[in-house]
Formats: structure tokens, C-alpha cells, sequence
């Protein structure tokens, strides 16, 4: 393998930014070693996907009967995740433009597809395991998903 100059470093750098690839190690005879890792989302955030426990606190601040104090109020709320089953990326709907599967707000059932997640040009369902309202969409439609990444809240009935 000949020496890669700064041109072919940049069009490597370019191939694997858009690619699915997340990391990329050459090594040649003569020594030299590259190494190129993709930072996502999540990593930015957080360093790594961690699952959110199933019980989530809201702290809710309230006036006093005297309204020159606040008192707090803690609510739980029980929420889940409805989380990526494979790597992917992430559609909220069935067509471009279409209208999303759910929505913040909506109620879903159990078996009701939430989304569709595209692996190795395949279309996967992905349907709700439990019932609930949807509290909030954690994925951006077309954005690559990890396996367990939470892609949406939603509070249990």
C-alpha cells in the first residue's frame, strides 16, 4: 500500500463521515496507523446511551396560601421507553411527508407501530410493547439510531 497523501486522508474522512460506519482503523507495512471515529449525537450528550429507569420525578413549584414562598411538589410519573431494536435509521413515518406514525401527546397500544427503523435497506416495524401517552419523541426523524437508544417517552396507564 503507498503512502496516503492529505487529499486521500480527506476523501476517506469523507467516505466514512458518510457512511453508517462509526469507527475505522488502517494499519500499512511502513508504520502508519489511522484510526477515525465518528462521534454521534449521544455521545456528544452524554459519552454513552444509558436507559432512563422506569420512574421519572417531576418537580413542580407551587405559591403557598401566603404567595411569598414557594413550596415544591413532587410528582411521579411512571414512564417507559420505547427503545431502538437494532441499529438503523430512525423514520417516524411510512413515506416521506407522510404523517408520523405517533406524535407527543398520542395514545398508544400495545402492538401499535411507533415507527420504522431502516436496517441494511430493510423496513422494520417497530410497535409498542406496552399502552400510554406518548410524553415526548427522543429521536430526530432520519437520524441514526443505536441498538436501546430511546426513541420515545411514554407514561404507562
Amino acid at each position: 500500500m503507498s503512502e496516503l497523501n492529505l487529499e486521500d486522508l480527506r476523501k476517506l474522512i469523507k467516505l466514512i463521515d458518510d457512511s453508517t460506519i462509526s469507527e475505522f482503523k488502517l494499519d500499512n507495512n511502513a508504520g502508519t496507523s489511522i484510526l477515525i471515529k465518528k462521534k454521534t449525537t449521544a455521545d456528544v450528550l452524554t459519552g454513552q446511551y444509558t436507559l432512563a429507569p422506569p420512574m421519572a420525578q417531576t418537580i413542580v413549584q407551587t405559591p403557598d396560601d401566603k404567595g411569598d414562598s414557594m413550596q415544591e411538589v413532587a410528582m411521579a410519573e411512571e414512564l417507559q421507553e420505547i427503545v431502538a431494536p437494532m441499529v438503523g435509521t430512525f423514520y417516524r413515518a411510512a413515506s416521506p411527508g407522510g404523517d408520523p406514525y405517533i406524535k407527543k401527546g398520542d395514545q398508544v397500544e400495545v402492538g401499535q407501530v411507533v415507527c420504522i427503523v431502516e436496517a441494511m435497506k430493510l423496513m422494520n416495524e417497530i410497535e409498542s410493547e406496552f399502552s400510554g401517552e406518548v410524553i415526548e419523541v427522543l429521536a430526530e426523524n432520519g437520524q441514526l439510531v443505536e441498538y436501546g437508544q430511546p426513541l420515545f417517552s411514554v407514561k404507562k396507564r
